[in-house]
């Protein structure tokens, strides 16, 4: 870690402080603050927006969990982002963790079917170019995805790159120094 873990509980003496830090606790519930919590709440207002966002990504959005997650996986292991990977693999079945680890990037595994091997392909276009080429667009269209499902596709992809390159650039959980995921997703 690039940064010292802000104590748990926070020192804060301002109301607004608190506030933010028990915002974030109630999104957490029973598993309190975890290490990004408490690399975040190094700046409290950015803390409190950056729950509020990702809260919305990870629980208001129309997308299957597999969708969303093998999203949010993918980001992970393009952006060697471990920690991102150690949270959220554990949600994606066997197979969808194999194909999200094992697919060439640009190339996903054809045998995962047409909507996450569409995911993958944009996922991949996204973090990998930004600028996604208009077949991998218009392959989220033919698999039969909504206007409004495809914008969550999007915006849960362009989160978790921001999230990756954060957890990356401040070594958020010391997983820098892995090569790779730690096996059975969690440590």
């Amino acid at each position: 870690m690039r940064l010292p873990y802000v104590p748990d509980p926070p020192n804060f003496t301002s109301e607004e402080d608190k506030a933010v830090e028990q915002r974030v606790r109630q999104r957490r519930g029973e598993k309190g603050l975890i290490a990004l919590d408490r690399t975040l709440l190094h700046a409290p207002p950015v803390a409190d927006g950056w729950n509020s966002f990702l809260g919305s990504i990870r629980t208001k959005t129309s997308l299957p969990t597999s969708i969303r997650e093998t999203a949010i996986c993918r980001v992970a292991v393009l952006n060697k982002a471990w920690y991102e990977w150690e949270s959220h693999s554990p949600i994606l079945e066997s197979a969808e963790v194999l194909a999200v680890l094992n697919s060439s990037p640009r190339q996903p595994l054809a045998d995962l079917g047409e909507k996450l091997g569409a995911v993958l392909a944009y996922t991949d276009a996204m973090t990998l170019d930004v600028r996604v080429p208009d077949s991998v667009f218009e392959q989220l269209k033919t698999v039969g995805f909504s206007e409004k499902e495809i914008v969550e596709i999007t915006a849960t992809v362009a989160a978790y790159n921001c999230v990756s390159r954060f957890l990356v650039a401040l070594d958020v959980g010391e997983r820098n120094a892995q090569t790779g995921p730690k096996e059975g997703g969690k440590e």
